[in-house]
């Protein structure tokens, strides 16, 4: 049992690291299936370009989308902006809003950096929208030294239809892949290079030392497993109350529950000062001495979700 409560902790540990490794492996995957399955380079010099380009860049775009609209912390900060921009910042720290979203765009942009890595490692899609290009520059550097037919075939050299021979096609082909991997390996390296400038940027203007900061991640997430924990229990309560006056035909037990102004405040961004060193919004919230208890006597939400707004 404490074997395997060790291995528990470990995984527990190592989740970003996990899930990041999976992230890659689903990355490497879905560009096998697209590269053998439904991408088709049409080798023409009107179509090259932009059919490589966008499967290139069309589901890194995609990738980017899903992880910012995934993003709980980025829906956090939009909530309710538009009746009130001044949840954008919260006791006049604008600067830190904006760090915030810096920090939200930055891991949404892991995913898409990953499959723009592996698409350019793999080559496929890279050689078929530079062989489309029309440019002097970009034809002289491939057609050098080489005879008017190589301009003419260039874009055709992806496929099995081009008229050169089989030494001069694989010989383009190796510099397409080379230069393919080499900007793939530069986007590795600069993505590496600028997530260890962020970190050590980001520690090192830190308000709180390693362990405390440390702690405060721990508590973060804890928070957030134990809120969904509670809510998920509370709301079935609430439900089953509810439930039980209706059926029942029978005025509701009293049941107590925050109001308007707590959840806007619980659901605010956090900032840290050393004066209060509250490490959520809602341990700020609970451990006030003015907290406003009276209770909420119906449900404000949107009118736009079919409910009822005060």
């Amino acid at each position: 049992m404490d074997n395997f409560q060790t291995v528990l902790r470990f995984f527990m540990n190592q989740k970003a690291t996990i899930g990041y490794s999976f992230m890659a492996l689903l990355t490497i995957g879905g560009e096998r299936v697209f590269s053998m399955v439904s991408f088709q380079c049409p080798c023409n010099h009107d179509q090259n370009f932009a059919y490589g380009l966008t499967f290139l860049l069309g589901p890194a775009g995609v990738l980017l989308i899903l992880g910012l609209f995934f993003s709980t912390r980025l829906w956090r900060l939009y909530t309710g902006c538009c009746l009130n921009p001044m949840k954008l910042c919260p006791r006049g720290n604008c600067f830190g809003s904006l760090r915030v979203f810096m920090n939200i765009f930055s891991g949404a942009c892991v995913a898409p950096i990953m499959w723009l890595c592996v698409a350019l490692l793999n080559g496929t899609f890279y050689e078929c929208a530079v062989s489309g290009l029309d440019d002097n520059l970009v034809v002289d550097l491939f057609c050098k030294n080489k005879t008017l037919r190589c301009r003419e075939e260039l874009a055709r050299v992806p496929c099995d239809r081009s008229k050169l021979t089989a030494d001069e096609r694989m010989e383009l082909l190796l510099m397409f892949r080379a230069q393919s991997q080499i900007l793939g390996w530069c986007i590795i390296i600069i993505s590496a290079f600028v997530g260890l400038l962020g970190t050590c940027y980001t520690n090192c203007r830190s308000k709180v030392s390693y362990l405390q900061l440390t702690f405060w991640k721990r508590y973060v997430e804890k928070e957030k497993e134990c809120f969904d924990t509670f809510a998920a229990d509370y709301a079935n309560k609430l439900a089953e109350r509810n439930l039980h006056s209706f059926f029942g035909n029978n005025d509701p037990a009293p049941f107590p529950f925050p109001n308007h102004r707590a959840w806007e405040e619980i659901s605010a961004l956090h900032t840290f000062s050393r004066s209060e060193q509250y490490y959520s919004t809602l341990q700020r919230y609970v451990e006030r001495t003015d907290r406003d208890f009276t209770p909420e006597k119906r449900p404000v939400l949107d009118v736009e979700h079919g409910i009822e707004m005060h």
